[in-house]
């Protein structure tokens, strides 16, 4: 944690403690009007845009539900900053997809301590067993659909490439471990011939895949990617080098563009983590909790994806925003 970040988090904390705040609030009652933060990564990334719509919709359904928009922009002193304003605002609660699980812990720990409940979504922080819910997709069981997929299509064996996501980031770690999961029980059959990060990233993504191309004596038979964007970037160094319909390559996501891929066979599936739903179950939760008091059945709230392909696309969740 760098030494600005630690500061922040030292600073809510002591103004979490000037202002008396109450360790936890009393249930506002069931008519009350809720305002909550919602700090996402970023909506740079498809996947916490519709997030975030989902989510509102659903405060909207809800009724007298304030959703205060923060953009993270994938960094933790960000993060902490929009929390500290949120608490000096007398938020109700805050729904945060978090940067950093280690550097934004001190600052959930303390928007907590000033009796502001906190629900994760898409990833936990560490160590703050205070938080309300972490409402995330299964990202092993999904990256574990997502390697069952290209066993389904390659059941004799294939060579592939690993696009991995931000090295340490728990999404990543996860996705990557189901993948292996899955097809190492075959190492004989499936041969990862490269495993480099793109960090999520479309445009690491083409040049990653571009650079690991050059350097290998024939193309694999596999791109797998951690998420959407990277595979989008991959299917545009495949494009350029003129190997559509040779390398079939596997998203993760279900964002709109990679179902228009799958559509088109630009590429084989991505993965529906269904992030609609993890945004519509978050601000419910919260909602239950700051209103009522009611605390979910468990702090680990977990939505299983499935792996979508051309035989299935009518069953991803945002298959409605895709022009056929």
């Amino acid at each position: 944690m760098s030494t600005k970040t630690t500061i922040a988090a030292i600073a809510l904390a002591a103004l979490a403690a000037a202002h008396a705040f109450p360790a936890s609030a009393a249930p506002k009652g069931k008519d009350a009007e809720v305002t909550i933060l919602v700090s996402s990564l970023t909506y740079a990334f498809p996947h916490f845009v519709f997030l975030q719509e989902q989510l509102e919709d659903e405060a909207s359904k809800i009724g007298k539900v304030k959703i205060l928009r923060a953009d993270g922009q994938l960094s933790a002193p960000k993060q902490i900053a929009d929390i500290e304003a949120a608490v000096v605002q007398g938020v109700d609660g805050i729904i945060i997809a978090p940067a950093d699980a280690d550097a934004l812990a001190p600052a959930v720990k303390a928007a907590i301590d000033a009796g502001v409940p906190v629900v994760t979504i898409d990833r936990p922080v560490n160590g703050v067993p205070e938080v309300l819910a972490n409402v995330a997709a299964d990202n092993v069981k999904g990256a574990e659909r997502q390697g069952e997929a290209i066993a389904a299509q390659f059941p004799k064996g294939a060579t592939l490439i690993n696009l991995q996501g931000i090295p340490g980031d728990k999404t990543a770690n996860d996705r990557n471990k189901g993948l292996h999961t899955v097809l190492d029980k075959q190492p004989d059959l499936y041969k990862f011939v490269s495993e480099q990060t793109a960090r999520f990233s479309r445009d690491q993504g083409l040049s990653v895949t571009e650079n690991i191309l050059t350097g290998l004596p024939e193309a694999p038979q596999v791109i797998v990617a951690a998420n959407d964007d990277m595979a989008l970037g991959a299917a545009q160094a495949v494009e350029a080098r003129k190997l559509n319909g040779k390398i079939a390559i596997y998203g993760y996501d279900g964002s709109t563009d990679a179902l228009k891929a799958v559509s088109d066979g630009s590429l084989a599936a991505t993965v529906d983590q269904f992030p609609g739903k993890q945004g519509r179950v978050a601000v419910k939760t919260l909602v239950d909790f700051i209103r009522e008091g009611t605390k979910p059945a468990s702090a680990d709230i977990l939505v299983e994806p499935i792996a979508v392909t051309k035989a299935n696309l009518s069953e991803a969740e945002r298959i409605g925003t895709v022009t056929q």
